[in-house]
């Protein structure tokens, strides 16, 4: 590794907030396969192998914060959440926040094929960072750096903030803990052509568990879908104690 390479690297570092033992890892995690395929480098190995692995860590470490921060949620809801805080475009967000697409080392195809702006490259490098650092220090310091990432959605309690598709989020929910499919109407129209609103409901199973306003359909149902995942979990919460 060069000395431009590892002055970089310390910079990253710094943004992270994590001094590697071993700054080979954090070099590792940051090299496409483009570049090792393209260069022919013999001494030098691709992400994927830490993507592989940073993506258990990275399960069992949001599993781990949102059991603390929730302790009585239900397993499907505590599901639902994981899932979108792992998604690929929350992965790549965070990918974002950290500028790893200025640290990333490309072949030059990928280069012109604008790697650095693909959603699925930016997560897995987030995922291969994560597992470089447990790789380098363990569980608990891949931890705390998710930790760091995560723990202001999981704090607010608002999941929406990497994503407001709240319909999305409420069939897979539904599909999993009740394996029924959400069904949504329109209810009322009112205001002037220009000024429209539109009121909507989600039925589950023959019954409406929520209802929301909005500007347009699709916004209505949005929020009947936003109102109905609370009503969902008050239920589950009143269910569990019984």
């Amino acid at each position: 590794m060069d000395e431009e390479r590892r002055t970089l690297l310390k910079e990253l570092e710094e943004r992270l907030g994590y001094q590697f033992n071993e700054t080979t890892w954090l070099d590792r995690a940051l090299t496409h396969k483009s570049f090792v395929h393209q260069t022919n480098t013999s001494n030098k190995a691709s992400n994927e192998v830490l993507e592989y692995l940073g993506d258990a860590v990275l399960n069992l470490a949001v599993s781990h914060l949102l059991l603390e921060a929730f302790p009585e949620a239900q397993e499907g809801a505590l599901s639902m959440w994981r899932a979108h805080l792992v998604k690929r475009s929350s992965l790549a967000f965070f990918s974002k926040q950290l500028r790893l697409d200025q640290y990333l080392l490309f072949g030059k195809s990928e280069i012109l094929d604008g790697g650095a702006k693909k959603t699925s490259i930016l997560a897995n490098a987030y995922e291969a960072v994560i597992g470089a650092i447990y790789m380098d220090s363990g569980f608990d310091q891949a931890l705390q750096m998710v930790r760091s990432h995560i723990e202001p959605y999981i704090g607010s309690g608002d999941f929406s903030l990497l994503s407001n598709d709240y319909k999305s989020l409420l069939q897979k929910y539904s599909q999993k803990t009740l394996g029924l499919t959400p069904r949504y109407y329109v209810l009322k129209e009112s205001g002037p052509e220009h000024e429209k609103q539109f009121q909507a409901s989600v039925m589950i199973g023959g019954e409406i568990k929520g209802t929301g306003w909005g500007s347009s359909k699709k916004q209505a149902e949005q929020e009947a879908a936003r109102n109905a995942l609370g009503n969902l979990e008050i239920q589950n919460r009143e269910s569990s104690i019984f």
